[in-house]
């Protein structure tokens, strides 16, 4: 009998279940926070111009600007880190895992602001999807990785780079001798 280790039994499936519950409940506050109406007596036109809307908050002096640029980055920050948890593999590419997890944060966000448009109040805004696909991939880059070796270390996983490519013979393949017809 194999030993599963730290991550063939019913770890993986906590880890995994406890990211997905994460993730799913930080989506449902982002799109209560992002996608309610708001009762504004007007509301500014659409910002489709990169980087425009950071500098006129920039314009506006320090605490709002980083209430703002925060803000931006933290909305979706947490994605960066459930995403990777409710997949639950630790043997994957750091540089696929972020293109990944950076890739759906922007379509995520993308979407929140294609959503916006049909809000009352709400407005798209390039630089909330700019600064939401910043978060995420910050986030997965400042935690995951190191989080990643740490299960890797605890389970006593090699890293993907040192998995041979082939796995060694194991001799010959069992023959079952052959059977008469009956008669």
């Amino acid at each position: 009998m194999q030993r599963q280790g730290f991550f063939g039994g019913s770890a993986a499936i906590r880890i995994r279940v406890t990211g997905g519950v994460l993730l799913v409940a930080h989506l449902v506050l982002v799109a209560w926070l992002t996608l309610r109406p708001l009762d504004v007596p007007w509301v500014m036109p659409a910002n489709l111009r990169p980087f425009e809307g950071i500098r006129s908050e920039l314009a506006l002096g320090w605490p709002e600007a980083a209430r703002c640029v925060c803000g931006g980055l933290g909305l979706l920050a947490p994605l960066g880190v459930l995403l990777p948890m409710a997949g639950g593999r630790i043997d994957v590419s750091p540089l696929a895992s972020l293109v990944r997890v950076t890739a759906a944060g922007a379509l995520l966000s993308l979407g929140i602001e294609l959503l916006q448009t049909g809000v009352p109040g709400r407005v798209a805004d390039i630089d909330s999807l700019l600064l939401n696909t910043v978060g995420v991939a910050l986030a997965h880059l400042a935690v995951v990785p190191a989080g990643r070796a740490w299960l890797r270390r605890r389970a006593g996983h090699r890293r993907f780079e040192d998995v041979p490519l082939e796995e060694p013979s194991q001799g010959r393949t069992p023959t079952i001798p052959r059977v008469g017809i009956a008669p």
